[in-house]
């Protein structure tokens, strides 16, 4: 297991359960008993709960470590926004990839103003640690202040069509919040978010660009390196 993951020692299951259960829950529309039925079908009894408090320990830490094995973020950037509903409130949900479709970062926040997008900005900037060539939004007028006050030698462009890349990158959490039914809380969906777009996108290489073959190769190649990180490399998988 890398370094900064957190040890497994003193947990009732081993290592190859608890990765298991994180990448069933992070990568399928899944409910923690959901998780728990898949299990014991492979003949593991797990609880709901230990299988929440797993993804909540661990989620976050192995989403980080695939982070650190990604190559250096692209110079284009892609910004869009989406609300979700939190306990009936409208909140929403900013998010950033690059030109290849690489999430730089997510943030849920009250608003879609220009101190939202300042602060989204100065984020991103602090997080990444390098600067873009160009950043791509929609015609939120909120980007425009934002980035001429944040990165003003960076490029800006704003269209509907030119940031449909940043829109299509929500798809995956939008089928998460249905499933979930909801978030709960603020602070509940930016911690769920923010482990979920640092592992569900390592399983979802861009099929539509690879042959069948370039395709397993890819998947085979992801997993090894999700060995890697969880501390499961040459142990006998959870099935």
């Amino acid at each position: 297991m890398e370094s900064g993951s957190p040890s497994c020692k003193g947990h009732r299951y081993p290592v190859e359960v608890i990765s298991h259960c994180v990448w069933l829950y992070f990568r399928f529309p899944l409910s923690f008993r959901e998780v728990e039925e898949l299990m014991l079908e492979r003949g593991i009894v797990v609880s709901y709960e230990t299988v929440r408090r797993g993804c909540a320990k661990f989620g976050q830490a192995y989403a980080n470590s695939l982070r650190r094995r990604q190559p250096q973020p692209g110079d284009k950037w892609h910004l869009d926004e989406v609300f979700i509903k939190i306990n009936g409130e409208r909140k929403y949900l900013w998010r950033a990839v690059d030109q290849d479709g690489n999430v730089l970062d997510i943030l849920v926040q009250n608003r879609r103003d220009t101190a939202a997008a300042r602060r989204f900005f100065r984020r991103l900037l602090k997080k990444t640690r390098t600067v873009p060539r160009v950043v791509v939004t929609d015609r939120l007028r909120s980007y425009g202040a934002a980035h001429r006050e944040v990165m003003p030698s960076v490029g800006h462009r704003q269209s509907t069509y030119l940031n449909n890349r940043a829109e299509n990158s929500h798809q995956p959490t939008r089928q998460r919040e249905r499933a979930m039914k909801g978030f709960r809380s603020v602070g509940g969906a930016q911690r769920f978010l923010s482990a979920f777009s640092g592992i569900s996108p390592h399983f979802r290489p861009r099929r539509h660009l690879m042959t069948a073959t370039e395709h397993r190769t890819e998947m085979i190649n992801r997993f090894a390196i999700w060995d890697q990180i969880t501390g499961t490399a040459g142990q006998p998988t959870a099935a």
